[in-house]
């Protein structure tokens, strides 16, 4: 608990002042005002978040964490929890659409074992596993207070690590067959929202599937009661590892000044957990695209985000976020490289 009440005393709000010179900088480029949009938007922010006007995100970093869930003996998911520790290997081999959209972008993939439910034994796969997956939350609490708490700071122990690298930008990734149905069950319990309007098919179950899972997580929240004032209450409950994890990795991101690019549903659920432990922690965060699960968009507007891309993805994995890298490092290169009406010699509008 030391680690995570340390990280959040060390984020704090933006800097006004660098944002007011990456606005005024934006405002003389050769261009009219505000023309880039979200560009802009993102440069601005990146001043905020650093301090400093011109940004460089030469090294990117996406921290896959993977976790089992033992609510998947309920039947919510349309895999087997076996799946998780094999596309942990693929991740490994280079494999899986992470792994090629990082290299596209040119982002460094991290594997954290947090909590896979089988003993991996790999020199690329970082073990910090908390347990072997969660318990099942349609009978018990999904794991204890205590491992919510270790599951966040591995987080930000593992933040640390890559900051200490190097890295200049993080994006969130997620492996863990059954975690729409903890993130669906994080929203319910957090904002109080209906559970049929927040709960997706996941990895594409079908119909009566789905109205079983939104029964299971229902009577699940129903029966634990996790206290919405207190985020870690909800993880520990109905919650996931690899959640708990990511929502370190973004309050570790903070803590060091470090844009994180969140993903999908789930890093999204770990960033409202993130952004309800510490309200300044979403100052750090560039939303990357809007999931078609039904539950990211809420999560999005409670948190006051805008994503950046819209592509019908649903994967998971960090693939959205190290996408939406490549806009980042865009909005970096406009405000740095692009002269402005002075240096080009163009003649500014009148007014």
């Amino acid at each position: 608990m030391d680690l995570l009440n340390e990280a959040i005393s060390n984020i704090k709000p933006l800097n006004k002042e660098a944002m007011d010179k990456a606005r005024e900088r934006q405002n003389n480029l050769t261009k009219p005002a505000g023309s880039l949009g979200v560009l802009e938007e993102i440069s601005i922010q990146l001043a905020g978040i650093t301090g400093n006007v011109i940004n460089e995100v030469d090294r990117k970093t996406v921290v896959v964490m993977a976790g089992d869930h033992g609510v998947t003996d309920e039947g919510v998911s349309a895999f087997p929890k076996e799946v998780t520790s094999q596309m942990v290997l693929n991740f490994i081999n280079g494999g899986a659409g992470i792994n090629v959209l990082a290299r596209h972008v040119g982002a460094e993939v991290i594997v954290v074992d947090i909590g896979v439910a089988a003993e991996i034994n790999h020199p690329n796969v970082i073990n910090r596993k908390v347990k072997l997956g969660t318990a099942n939350f349609a009978r018990e609490p999904a794991m204890t207070r205590d491992e919510a708490i270790q599951a966040i700071e591995v987080g930000i122990e593992v933040v640390y690590k890559e900051v200490e690298k190097g890295t200049r930008i993080l994006a969130t990734g997620d492996m863990g067959i059954g975690n729409t149905t903890p993130s669906s069950a994080i929203l319910a319990a957090l904002t109080g929202k209906p559970i049929d309007s927040l709960v997706g098919y996941g990895t594409g179950i079908n119909n009566g599937v789905l109205d079983h899972k939104r029964k299971v997580i229902e009577e699940a929240v129903n029966m634990l009661e996790p206290d919405k004032n207190d985020p870690i209450d909800v993880l520990a409950k109905v919650g996931g590892l690899e959640i708990a994890g990511l929502a370190g990795l973004i309050l570790g991101a903070a803590s060091r000044q470090i844009p994180v690019v969140i993903d999908g549903f789930i890093s999204g659920a770990a960033a409202l957990v993130a952004g309800r432990l510490c309200p300044d922690a979403k100052n750090y965060m560039i939303a990357s695209h809007v999931s078609v699960e039904p539950g990211h968009r809420l999560i999005l507007d409670e948190l006051g985000l805008k994503p950046t891309l819209h592509m019908d993805m649903r994967l998971g994995e960090g693939t959205g976020a190290v996408l939406a890298m490549g806009i980042v490092e865009a909005a970096t290169k406009v405000i740095k490289e692009m002269a402005t009406f002075e240096e080009a010699s163009v003649s500014e509008k009148n007014g």
